[in-house]
């Protein structure tokens, strides 16, 4: 399953979401991928959670944490890190960036994608 988030700090709720769903679907032993894309980015970046509190909602980074500690894996768009000049070493644990490529590759293999708008 592959959620896709593309908002960050300007949306504390709708960054979250798509982190808490995916968070569910890992705990319940399924594949969960969250596909961060357009300012979503910036939430695989280190201290790119920190503040992030939906009401609620547990703190965004403690929801994070606890969905790469249940299996659960976060791409960062390339095409959306390659402007903000996001690199590999400014990754959070459990944050990888990929192409379109394998998006693609992953869907065409029968992943479900959801979105939160």
């Amino acid at each position: 399953m592959i959620f896709n988030c593309v908002h960050g700090k300007e949306d504390a709720e709708r960054a979250s979401l798509p982190f808490v769903a995916a968070n569910v679907a890992a705990t319940g032993g399924q594949e969960a991928i969250v596909l961060c894309t357009v300012d979503g980015v910036w939430l695989g970046t280190k201290g790119g959670r920190d503040g992030i509190e939906a009401k609620g909602l547990s703190p965004l980074a403690k929801i994070y944490s606890d969905f790469i500690a249940n299996g659960g894996k976060v791409w960062l768009c390339g095409a959306c890190t390659k402007p903000r000049a996001i690199t590999e070493e400014q990754l959070a644990e459990g944050a990888t960036i990929v192409g379109a490529a394998k998006i693609v590759e992953e869907i065409a293999a029968g992943a479900r994608a959801i979105s939160f708008a």
